[in-house]
């Protein structure tokens, strides 16, 4: 039973040629994946792509995959927001961006506004930000990434990078006050 393996055990299967292997590592990882999918895509269908093309890499790059330098999950979740991050690239979607630092000096955020929310609802208000906004604001809150890391991945300046952070906090606190985290029930 594939369920009682552990993640490293199942690696090593998948490696030997088991192609079924496979299955188990996805139904164990594939819900987090979705909601880091999520957090990236603009509707559900472009996040359901995202975790299929995602899923192909790890796929591919398992033998790549070094237990002794991390857990299968945080390897796994770079490889998702890796993907995530290129389609993002693909769009364009900061190439348009502005350095507007001058005209952002004066915003300040309430650091707490988000704490009051559940998981979906903040998946939800994410979802609505802009390209660029939630990308930024996922690499940066919830991925952990440094403006300094955001800039080299994106290609973008560092003031870019905390100018879109910014408004993209600006621009959920708005939402939480005009009490537009109202979620619909198909999320």
């Amino acid at each position: 039973m594939e369920n009682t393996k552990s993640d490293i055990e199942i690696i090593r299967s998948i490696i030997a040629g088991d192609k079924t292997a496979f299955k188990a590592l996805y139904q164990r990882y594939a819900r987090k994946h979705m909601l880091t999918c999520l957090r990236y895509a603009q509707s559900r269908a472009d996040a359901e792509d995202l975790l299929q093309e995602s899923y192909i890499k790890i796929y591919k790059d398992l033998h790549q995959f070094k237990p002794e330098k991390a857990k299968f999950g945080t390897w796994s979740n770079k490889v998702i927001v890796n993907t995530c991050l290129m389609k993002l690239r693909k769009k364009n979607i900061f190439t348009s961006i502005e350095n507007v630092e001058e005209k952002t000096k004066d915003i300040q955020t309430k650091e707490n506004a988000l704490d009051k929310l559940s998981l979906k609802e903040l998946t939800y208000l994410i979802a609505q930000l802009p390209d660029g906004y939630r990308t930024i604001f996922n690499m940066f809150v919830i991925d952990g990434y440094s403006h300094k890391e955001i800039s080299e991945l994106l290609n973008i300046s560092i003031n870019t990078s905390k100018t879109q952070l910014l408004k993209a906090k600006k621009t959920l606190q708005k939402k939480i006050k005009s009490r537009e985290a109202i979620v619909p029930n198909s999320v």
